[in-house]
């Protein structure tokens, strides 16, 4: 197959650039339209800053908008553009000239890669910093307070320690009936306890009230120790307490790697909510080829009732590889399949169809 650039190259990837980025400049404008209406009453309750719904909000909110819906945005694309040179003969004329349909295809693969590529580094790089500033936005200005880690929380901090805390206060940063237990070759060495431990700033440790410690030595044998108050420093912070499913969106690729090895060692269950995380944001980008595929088999033949029927078959094929893909999060969240298998489900299902579109289409 011939790759040497033609003229008709580069008019494809201009089409197929250039019907992305304003297809997606126009719905990020509605889309903003409407998000201002629905939270207009939360901006002015709290007397957010017009500057700070501006740069630290909207401004962050437009990428993360932009890679969440990216599928949809590159199937319409070249649904309407291909469906638009189908309605004006040009895919008849370059078949005619001896263009292969596969080498048709180069262009448009060209220009699924750039925007693959630019979704991988939003997703890597860009999208986490963003989603950091919005989140606090809307922590601060909408959606209230961080909710807490709850009731009887287990933690295994590192190889052989374990906490155990019957309530974590917000209010004051204070974890009621909290224990720390340390085995070794399965037996239990220590154990100290403590009626309330309350977070330290100053040195990033906890101060306990009214603890015990007892040492295990031969056998059953123990020895006590007590006192009124005692400051430690062991590898749980106050951020562990502090619990919102989307925090994982704020953290880099090296510290979502990070998070997950530390909540599978604890044994904590929203380890689920950074694996999902981490395989999206590879997952995602890799539809762009998937879609594109499938949307220039699906428009490349000329209708008689024109593009109508082609953008619409486009937009509820898109929407419904959106909503698998929840659905997807939804099988790890119940545990049916581990989270590498889940996000990649969806894509290897439309790759199928893909495939079977491209397989029947005019050539």
């Amino acid at each position: 197959m011939d790759l040497k650039p033609r003229l008709i190259d580069i008019y494809i990837v201009k089409k197929f650039i250039l019907t992305f980025f304003i297809s997606l400049l126009l719905i990020i404008g509605i889309v903003i339209i409407f998000d201002i209406s629905e939270k207009i009453d939360d901006f002015v309750s709290r007397e957010a800053p017009l500057n700070e719904i501006i740069f630290d909000y909207y401004v962050n909110f437009v990428p993360y908008f932009m890679n969440m819906f990216s599928p949809l945005f590159v199937f319409i694309t070249v649904i309407f553009f291909t469906s638009k040179m189908a309605a004006n003969s040009e895919i008849v004329a370059i078949l005619s000239c001896g263009i292969s349909f596969h080498r048709m295809m180069v262009p448009y693969i060209f220009s699924a890669t750039l925007i693959a590529i630019l979704s991988l580094v939003l997703n890597l790089f860009v999208i986490p910093n963003s989603n950091e500033q919005r989140l606090a936005f809307e922590n601060k200005y909408i959606k209230g307070s961080y909710q807490s880690a709850g009731r009887n929380i287990h933690y295994q901090i590192s190889p052989g320690e374990f906490v155990f805390v019957g309530y974590f206060s917000t209010w004051n940063n204070t974890a009621s009936k909290f224990t720390l237990e340390k085995i070794e070759d399965n037996k239990l060495v220590s154990k100290l306890s403590a009626e309330t431990a309350v977070w330290d700033s100053t040195f990033n440790g906890w101060v306990l009230k009214k603890y015990f410690i007892r040492d295990y030595e031969n056998g059953m044998e123990d020895r006590v120790r007590s006192g009124a108050s005692l400051d430690t420093v062991i590898n749980l912070t106050v951020s562990d307490f502090y619990m919102r499913k989307n925090t994982v969106q704020t953290l880099s690729y090296k510290e979502l790697n990070q998070l997950i090895e530390i909540q599978k060692m604890r044994g904590d269950a929203n380890v689920q909510y950074a694996q999902i995380e981490k395989h999206t944001r590879f997952a995602l980008p890799f539809s762009a080829f998937i879609l594109t595929i499938m949307g220039v088999a699906l428009s490349s033949k000329k209708r008689r009732g024109g593009i109508g029927w082609n953008v619409g078959l486009g937009i509820a094929l898109s929407f419904s590889y959106i909503l698998f893909l929840k659905f997807s999060q939804m099988f790890v969240q119940t545990g049916v399949m581990p989270p590498a298998v889940a996000l990649w489900v969806p894509n290897v299902l439309y790759a199928f169809i893909a495939g079977f579109f491209y397989k029947i289409a005019p050539k």
